[in-house]
């Protein structure tokens, strides 16, 4: 029979694995983003992710002092969320730049309309 523990104990490692996971893809969209509303989400999500990891270490451990860490760095990433947020409105513009297709389409069509006049 299968004790409690070792639930927990296998629980909590598929977690760190599937946490892991979630660590190395949120981290390849903070680097390849292609705009910044998609890299501040990642750091949100990065954030959220830290706070599972310290979350199933509490369980890990027993130490419930680790809920208490998770609990405020819940609300720091909440408030960096939001300075983000409102960085990004102060900017205006937050579409990305054109790709290299789109741009000689661009000129393409302003050599053409050039010639005909």
């Amino acid at each position: 029979m299968i004790t409690p523990a070792a639930i927990i104990t296998a629980a909590s490692s598929g977690a760190l694995v599937i946490l892991g996971l979630a660590l190395l893809l949120t981290v390849w969209r903070v680097i390849a983003g292609p705009t910044l509303p998609d890299r501040i989400l990642a750091l949100d999500m990065l954030t959220g992710i830290a706070i599972g990891f310290i979350a199933v270490i509490a369980v890990k451990t027993g130490f419930s002092l680790y809920i208490d860490i998770a609990i405020s760095l819940g609300l720091v990433g909440f408030l960096a969320t939001v300075a983000f947020a409102r960085f990004v409105l102060s900017r205006g513009s937050i579409k990305s730049p054109p790709s290299a297709a789109v741009a000689k389409s661009k000129a393409k069509k302003r050599r053409t309309g050039r010639k005909r006049q």
